[in-house]
C-alpha cells in the first residue's frame, strides 16, 4: 500500500479510470493528489498581453475544472488534496512528485488507436523516463 500518491489529470475520461486503481493501492491514512498543469503562452509580435493573459486565465481556469471534476469522483472518506500548477506538465509531475514525497504516480497512457496505440502520450512518457519514483502506467483502449 502507498502513502501518498500523486494523480496527474488532463480533464479527458481516460484519467477517471485511474481513481479505483489509485484508491485500492492507498494505505488507509493514506493521501492522493490530484494534479492539473496548465500550459503557460508567452507574449510575442502576434498576441498582445492582454490576449496571452485571457488565454493563460483560460488554461489555467481548465486546469482548475479537471481537477474539482475529479476529486469530486473520490469517497468522503479518501484524503485528497487539489493542486494546479503551470509549466510544462512532464517536468511539473515530476517535480511535484518529488517535493511532495510521493510513494507512487499515477498515469495515464494516450488512448489512441491505429499506428498510435504503439505509443504512449508524450507526457506519461516522458514522466516515465525521467523519473525515479515508482509509476503505474495506465492503459486505455
Amino acid at each position: 500500500m502507498y502513502k501518498k500518491i500523486l494523480l496527474p489529470t488532463d480533464g479527458s475520461a481516460y484519467a477517471d479510470e485511474e481513481i479505483e486503481r489509485a484508491i485500492k493501492l492507498l494505505a488507509d491514512d493514506g493521501e492522493i493528489i490530484v494534479l492539473s498543469v496548465a500550459g503557460k503562452l508567452t507574449s510575442s509580435a502576434f498576441q498582445s498581453r492582454s490576449n496571452v493573459k485571457k488565454i493563460n486565465n483560460g488554461l489555467r481556469a481548465e486546469a482548475e475544472d479537471s481537477v474539482n471534476h475529479m476529486v469530486k469522483k473520490f469517497p468522503d472518506d479518501v484524503k485528497v488534496t487539489p493542486m494546479v500548477k503551470v509549466g510544462f506538465p512532464a517536468e511539473v509531475i515530476n517535480d511535484v512528485a518529488e517535493k511532495e514525497n510521493v510513494d507512487l504516480i499515477i498515469i495515464s497512457a494516450s488512448g489512441k488507436s491505429g499506428l498510435h496505440r504503439f505509443f504512449i502520450g508524450s507526457v506519461a512518457e516522458k514522466v516515465l523516463k525521467t523519473t525515479e519514483i515508482d509509476t503505474l502506467l495506465i492503459h486505455n483502449k
